[in-house]
């Protein structure tokens, strides 16, 4: 089964023309849904998309008590999917619904995420153009995940690869490294993007701080969830041999130059960084509490088994 998933927010103008060019798009992609997720729409989406779903049974509604941000959208969506695939595409017209198809074909072919890529993007340059591309291939460096366009909504997932992703802040454009990381084949393929035609973007330059500290989060997710003593003790460790030298160097001042401790603040530095690198420890140590019992607790595993042989005691839901 397939579930289109589309976050809404104040798109009413819109709303007749997505749906029926959904429906132009899809119709001869067997057993379906479309999900709408209104994110607190403030004019009349909901309304618009309520009275299409009395004639279609195949509309679904979600309607979030008020603006919690596309990523909050995204995961409400995900959670009331039943298909086994998914496909996500914004409400303002810019995604193609006719790209579904080259995204389901690519699908056919043994990939688990297949991102769509603005490539011919239809935004400004400088606000937006610009911007993006310099956040996607910062985030593409970080990740080790090599996207041209994170930004684009237009994708499709097999549901399988993000069974369990919990998603907060910005991170719903993060979903293909996440992915990535547990193993799924993720492509890219270029997508067909329009001009806006009707209503204004709900996103701004501010974005780019946001998508940055989460992409910080993520990667710190990746590398150091498990042992955050590594991060934690490596900043501890640093300071503490900042604060060496400083005891170092205010010593040699004093026995060679002649110049007393009090009259240098070198041995204020040596005790403040001495006490970052006692308290980075602590704050390891208290982490790596955090990680096994949040493991423990919930039977979380330190790995991820992505196949079995002769071993029917476990079934495809462990997996």
């Amino acid at each position: 089964m397939l579930s289109i998933i589309v976050p809404v927010y104040n798109e009413e103008e819109n709303i007749e023309c997505l749906v029926a060019a959904l429906f132009e798009a899809t119709k001869q992609c067997g057993p379906i849904e479309y999900i709408f997720v209104d994110d607190g729409s403030q004019d009349n989406s909901y309304a618009k998309l309520a009275e299409t779903a009395k004639t279609n049974l195949l509309i679904k509604i979600i309607r979030l008590a008020r603006n919690m941000g596309q990523t909050a959208a995204t995961q409400a969506g995900i959670d009331h999917a039943a298909g086994d695939i998914l496909i996500f595409l914004d409400a303002d017209l810019q995604n193609d619904p006719a790209d579904i198809s080259k995204l389901l074909h690519k699908l056919e072919e043994g990939y688990d995420v297949v991102s769509g890529w603005r490539k011919d993007r239809q935004d400004n340059a400088i606000k937006r153009n610009l911007p993006s591309r310099m956040a996607n291939w910062l985030i593409s460096k970080i990740s080790g995940v090599h996207l041209h366009d994170y930004g684009c909504t237009l994708k499709a997932y097999k549901k399988k690869v993000i069974k369990g992703v919990r998603l907060y802040g910005e991170m719903h454009r993060f979903i293909p490294i996440y992915a990535a990381w547990l193993g799924a084949k993720v492509v890219e393929v270029p997508v067909t993007h329009h001009a806006r035609r009707f209503g204004r973007s709900k996103y701004g330059l501010e974005r780019i701080f946001k998508v940055l500290m989460d992409i910080l989060v993520i990667k710190f997710f990746d590398r150091y969830f498990y042992k955050p003593i590594y991060i934690f003790g490596g900043c501890g460790f640093f300071s503490i041999i900042l604060a060496f030298f400083a005891y170092i160097w205010a010593l040699w001042l004093k026995f060679f130059k002649g110049i007393s401790l009090i009259q240098t603040p070198l041995p204020l530095f040596g005790g403040v960084f001495m006490l970052i690198g006692f308290l980075c420890f602590l704050l390891g140590l208290l982490a790596e509490v955090l990680s096994r019992t949040y493991h423990e607790s919930q039977g979380k595993s330190s790995y991820i088994v992505c196949e079995r042989f002769n071993m029917p005691e476990y079934c495809d839901e462990d997996l």
